[in-house]
């Protein structure tokens, strides 16, 4: 009965939001629905024994409150500095100046829906030394996404490319690889080159094909004309307003301290994606000040930072939060469990209990808009279930953890989504129409590997 009303209420839920209500209430309502429909009738609890506020009706409140608080104060905080940085770089023009200086050899090239593939094949490589999806699609959309834009790509193809460039969560160091490995019994490194590295080796190709014609069909489809910015008429902008050339490298230095400061090249020091934001801040004030030598227009220019980030604590966090809200709620119904011990049940083959497991993380991470809550969830219930199947738990993890990393890129509340498509202006559920197709294929050669190695043996 639980995932009975549970599948009533998420149908609300996407009923609303298709029919344009505001997300986030509509969210928060079915989660708190769900949280005291479990708490009535005995489906579940909202807050453990130490957590609870001693009455019921509170506790879905107070579950709110905690959701808020760890969000605002971690993936907030990122949220909020990237979004107020690329703000700020607007306004003293160093994003267009970046513009300017890539998009001559660029344009060259003619073929701006290349380019943004391309985008994507480097930004999968750079998750290497950033682990956080939301974060390495922020850090690039204020330094690639304005130069596709002006080569001519529409704002959703650009801002779809962008949001999906860590759909494999494949770094070494990625939490969820390190438990995978941890969960399976194998060392985190050879977990990650005989197992992931091969499976990414193969969606390099096949998902950046898949972003080239999708992206240019959809363009084409929406009547979208490949206009690319007249590099004179830039240079004429440029020159009246005064902005130096040097300040192109203004938005790339949090991106450069990120990787300079990282496992890559300095492990000795760390610099996280807010203290770069802070640096790089720190920088264009001191350049704003050599250009024009007015303390007073320097200092009143940085109001536009402190607005970036109210504008993403309005727009952004809080959808992220609400759809946290509503994923806590699913979880207080026993709908996840429900579902895992019903299949364990029905006594599928090995590689068909392993495509169960992965379609349930994959629709957990849609609905839930998160790729690390249903994997965790899920990850410490894989060996028991992987040796009722008959089947090695790595083959059963490595295609659950890539599911919840790649489907995430499919739920228009994951944070990746909807923090790339607030910096580009453009709405979630337009974005993931665009995403759809490149994941699908992600998951194809994710699965497609996966029987691979169990056929041969790995």
């Amino acid at each position: 009965m639980g995932v009975l009303i549970s599948a009533i209420i998420l149908f609300w839920a996407g009923f609303m939001i298709y029919k344009k209500y505001k997300p986030q209430p509509v969210l928060f309502i079915g989660g708190l629905a769900m949280m005291y429909i479990a708490a009535i009738f005995g489906y579940g609890t909202i807050l453990g024994p130490k957590a609870t506020t001693g009455a019921v009706v509170f506790d879905a409140f107070d579950s709110i409150r905690a959701v808020m608080s760890s969000t605002a104060a971690k993936l907030g905080l990122n949220i909020m500095s990237v979004g107020a940085f690329a703000k700020y770089m607007e306004k003293i023009g160093a994003s267009k100046a970046l513009v300017r200086m890539t998009i001559k050899p660029l344009l060259a090239l003619k073929a701006p829906y290349l380019v943004m593939a391309g985008t994507w094949i480097v930004g999968m490589l750079i998750g290497l030394c950033i682990n956080s999806a939301s974060g390495l699609a922020m850090l690039l959309m204020v330094t690639i996404y304005p130069v596709l834009i002006g080569l001519g790509v529409s704002r959703l193809s650009a801002t779809s490319a962008v949001a999906t460039t860590l759909c494999f969560d494949w770094s070494p160091a990625d939490t969820g690889t390190i438990l995978s490995a941890e969960t399976a019994g194998i060392n985190p490194v050879i977990y990650w080159s005989h197992y992931q590295v091969p499976i990414v080796a193969v969606a390099l190709i096949v998902v950046s094909t898949l972003h080239y014609f999708t992206q240019k069909y959809f363009d084409k489809k929406a009547g979208h004309v490949v206009a690319p910015l007249e590099v004179e008429k830039a240079d004429a902008q440029a020159e009246e307003e005064k902005v130096p050339g040097f300040y192109a490298l203004l938005p790339i230095v949090p991106l450069a301290l990120i990787l300079i400061f990282s496992p890559l090249l300095i492990h000795t020091i760390k610099v996280n994606i807010v203290t770069a934001m802070y640096i790089g801040l720190t920088i264009g004030m001191i350049c704003e000040y050599c250009r024009w030598r007015d303390g007073k227009k320097v200092l009143g220019d940085i109001q536009t930072f402190f607005d970036g980030m109210g504008m993403q604590m309005a727009n952004v966090i809080t959808l992220i939060v609400a759809g946290q809200t509503f994923a806590k709620g699913l979880i207080s119904m026993g709908v996840i469990s429900t579902l895992v011990e019903g299949s364990k049940n029905l006594g599928f083959s090995p590689m068909a209990m392993m495509l169960v497991m992965v379609a349930i993380i994959a629709g957990s991470s849609i609905v839930m808009g998160s790729g690390n809550a249903p994997f965790f969830a899920f990850a410490a219930l894989t060996p028991a279930v992987a040796a009722a199947s008959g089947i090695h738990s790595v083959l059963m993890l490595v295609p659950m953890h890539f599911a919840a990393s790649i489907m995430r890129n499919c739920s228009p509340i994951t944070a990746v989504i909807v923090v790339s498509s607030g910096m580009g202006g453009v709405s979630p559920f337009d974005v993931i129409k665009r995403t759809a197709i490149p994941m699908a294929g992600a998951m194809a050669v994710t699965l497609g590997m996966t029987f691979f190695y169990y056929a041969t043996g790995w």
